[in-house]
């Protein structure tokens, strides 16, 4: 799969969510930000995104998939850390 796959099947499963992807092969790093992780608990944000790839996961398409998610706010503090 390439990068660009999983962030298609990723933005037609689940709406409203700001995808970042990285890798290659069946090992993809995966970057979420929504509205949507407010309130939730960093394992149900994580569930979320599985839940969403588990087909591919089950399939063995995709094999190791790391997942960060952030509301739109926490994305915008990350990245004012980073880039400084």
């Amino acid at each position: 799969m390439q990068p660009q796959e999983v962030k298609a099947r990723l933005e037609s499963r689940i709406d409203d969510c700001e995808f970042h992807i990285q890798g290659e092969g069946c090992n993809f790093q995966v970057t979420a930000i929504s509205e949507r992780f407010e309130g939730l608990t960093p394992v149900k944000r994580q569930q979320l995104i599985y839940a969403a790839l588990g087909d591919e996961i089950a399939s063995g398409e995709l094999h190791a998939v790391s997942i960060r998610t952030y509301t739109p706010e926490q994305w915008a503090q990350n990245t004012a850390v980073t880039s400084r």
